[in-house]
């Protein structure tokens, strides 16, 4: 494997190991909220990302052969923050939703920064872009549930 694609397989996995820390991330949110619309919420969410990781990741698979995949250790240490934090904070839905569109805004940055790169083969550059939008469509759509939390 040349180094051009080196690069790229990493930058995909780290896309692939952050989308995983979001999936146990919104599973975790969900298990932690108290208002039903945000569980319904963070358990799609969490849907969404395990979609994503498995679209991704065989998308991977079919041009690169081998990737690794087991989430990061920064997201297994944000999960137990966003534990202590619902343990402690009186408006724990509030920051656990605030913790989800910081999570969301950072996802779509990387997206972005990804998709300027112009050596992705065409069919991962589509997955991409298709999940950077629905993560956008969603930061559209998250002020009725900020009133929610």
């Amino acid at each position: 494997m040349s180094t051009v694609h080196e690069e790229i397989v990493d930058r995909l996995e780290e896309i692939l190991e952050k989308n995983i820390d979001a999936e146990k991330g919104y599973t975790k949110a969900a298990e932690n909220a108290k208002n039903p619309g945000l569980i319904s919420y963070f358990e799609r969410k969490s849907s969404d990302r395990r979609h994503f990781n498995t679209e991704l990741k065989s998308k991977l698979v079919a041009a690169y052969d081998e990737i690794e995949d087991e989430g990061s250790f920064t997201g297994t240490i944000h999960r137990t923050w966003m534990d202590v934090k619902a343990f402690f904070s009186g408006d724990n839905d509030e920051a656990m939703l605030e913790e989800a569109i910081k999570g969301d805004k950072a996802a779509v940055e990387e997206y972005d920064e990804i998709l300027e790169d112009g050596h992705l083969p065409m069919d991962i550059a589509d997955c991409i872009k298709e999940q950077k939008m629905k993560i956008r469509n969603d930061l559209n759509k998250i002020k009725t549930l900020e009133d929610l939390a």
